[in-house]
């Protein structure tokens, strides 16, 4: 199959409007020409054995001169803007082919200069017919960004295939504009991009927004004037639908989409608008694309009808509560303390105490503060236990958590029978913990006899704002299910039934340890930090 490379046109326009009042005066700074134009071109896998390349057919352009603000390239009647003068083609004709490119430098006032340059560029690349299908139905097919999974958007380096410096949690991005937009990849090498589609249905030629980087948005899209937020970007960015094509390539085997012009997936970085397919299946995609930034950003695709998993709980009537609204020591006819030290199992490092230092109720919160005490630590480990137990419905805490390294926050329950059967015969449910390695990731566990020290079902998503924010962490339990929520969207859920001891009453444990299998390493700075906890509800 041959996909025709068509650059939609995007023309800079200045204009000089001369007509008015005679008592006008305007005044314009100097206007000059770009000189010393200077194209060069980068044909992919070029080296002596293959002065044409590789057969990928990509080229990249570099273009310099005097004076020059912008430059646009023109190929077959058509053109490309490139502020900074560098844009990728890749060229799909089959075979050894000369291309003819302008490149047009614009200068002050409008004026401008260019430079016609010739390559010849070798295309041996034919997409596979499964992935044109993939991605078009062999017709027309229809993506969005997989909101409701872990890690659906994220950055990283260059050179990474993951998002391993910060990755979404499902939902994250839902106020940004991302999520209602939707792309549709057409077997004749078009795209639509819709900007305002609503669940299942495109909703197509209705102003819409999206979400991007300041930077290349105002240079590509224009500065209309949108308020960027603290990270330097444009969330809801008004945008009206438009159409594009796109094109495969494989340079070095690795399978490319290049879009032509604005075109972008997910979330607007500029650069070379080229997004590599890193993994695939019949219904989803992890692209990367190298933004205007210099680094990899990444985005989940799928062509898969919209999966709610907003927490929808069976569990509506409150029958247990801590608000923490009193100063002073925690609540004793709710809270008693687990004491001592000994690294409870773990090899952790503190002792736990009942003193407020450690554990206190100030200004509408719990605060469990976990302290340096010369070489040793002391925390809190406040439950339940004793004072309230129970056996399934909804465990909703709300909580902000420490940010040092080597501390180990935990939301966690124990089985009531702890005391006679042990553990882990009692059964553990983990609501919440967190890695000292790790602040930007939390974890949800199940032990159980076969399943613990270290084992157990378990389930991990991506929270980077876990320690700035405080966040709803939820158990949603039954005598069927088990499902772990985070500001009630679902990510783990595991079956119940008789034969697990998740069956019976259990009480509730918040704690923050330091160190040990969890914890890892304490910064060898570490003071105080602390586990701050809004409230704590139960619904049955």
């Amino acid at each position: 199959m041959k996909i025709t490379k068509i650059f939609n046109l995007l023309f800079v326009l200045v204009v000089a409007n001369l007509l008015g009042c005679q008592e006008n005066e305007y005044k314009f700074g100097e206007i000059i020409p770009p000189t010393n134009i200077n194209v060069s071109a980068d044909i992919f896998g070029a080296d002596d054995a293959n002065p044409n390349g590789d057969g990928s057919g990509v080229v990249t352009f570099s273009a310099t001169a005097d004076n020059a603000l912008s430059y646009t390239y023109y190929f077959e009647g058509v053109a490309k803007a490139a502020p900074s003068g560098i844009t990728t083609f890749n060229f799909s004709d089959l075979g050894l082919q000369t291309y003819t490119i302008n490149v047009v430098a614009v200068g002050t006032g409008g004026v401008s200069s260019s430079k016609i340059i010739t390559v010849d560029v070798l295309s041996t690349y034919a997409a596979p017919a499964e992935l044109i299908t993939m991605l078009t139905n062999d017709s027309s097919q229809i993506w969005r960004v997989k909101s409701e999974d872990p890690a659906h958007f994220g950055v990283g380096p260059a050179e990474e295939t993951y998002p391993i410096w910060y990755a979404a949690a499902p939902g994250e991005k839902s106020i940004t504009g991302m999520y209602d937009d939707a792309y549709i990849f057409n077997v004749d090498g078009t795209i639509k991009y819709v900007t305002n589609s609503l669940n299942d249905d495109v909703v197509e030629d209705v102003t819409g927004t999206i979400f991007g980087q300041k930077g290349p948005m105002d240079q590509e899209l224009g500065d209309i004037g949108v308020t960027a937020n603290p990270g330097g970007e444009y969330e809801n960015y008004p945008l009206d639908d438009f159409e594009g094509v796109w094109a495969l390539t494989a340079p070095s085997g690795q399978e490319t989409i290049t879009l032509s012009n604005n075109g972008f997936l997910g979330f607007y970085t500029g650069g070379n608008h080229q997004y590599q397919i890193i993994t695939r299946s019949a219904t989803e995609m992890l692209l990367k694309t190298v933004g205007a930034d210099g680094l990899a950003w990444f985005v989940v695709l799928t062509n898969e009808s919209i999966v709610d998993n907003t927490l929808n709980s069976a569990y509506t009537n409150l029958v247990w509560e801590d608000d923490f609204n009193t100063d002073g020591a925690p609540d004793a006819t709710k809270w008693t303390y687990d004491l001592g030290a000994g690294g409870w199992g773990n090899q952790e490092l503190q002792t736990y105490t009942n003193s407020t230092d450690n554990a206190i109720v100030e200004g509408g919160s719990l605060k469990i503060k976990a302290k340096a005490d010369g070489s040793a630590y002391s925390s809190a480990r406040l439950k339940s236990q004793g004072l309230y137990e129970f056996t399934y419905g909804r465990v909703e805490v709300r909580a902000k958590l420490p940010a040092s390294a080597g501390t180990w926050p935990a939301i966690w329950m124990l089985g009531a029978n702890f005391s006679t059967v042990g553990w882990p015969a009692s059964g553990e449910i983990d609501i919440m913990e967190q890695k000292g390695t790790d602040k930007n990731t939390v974890l949800s566990t199940l032990h159980y006899p076969g399943n613990f020290g270290g084992g157990g079902p378990s389930s991990s998503t991506q929270l980077a704002t876990s320690t700035t924010q405080f966040h709803n962490y939820t158990l949603e339990w039954s005598a069927t299910e088990i499902k772990f929520a985070i500001d009630d969207q679902v990510y783990h859920t595991l079956p119940n039934d008789s034969t697990l001891p998740f069956n019976e009453d259990f009480f509730l444990i918040l704690n923050v340890a330091m160190g040990g299998t969890l914890g890892g390493p304490v910064d060898s700075a570490f003071t105080e930090d602390m586990m701050e906890i809004d409230y704590v509800k139960v619904f049955q």
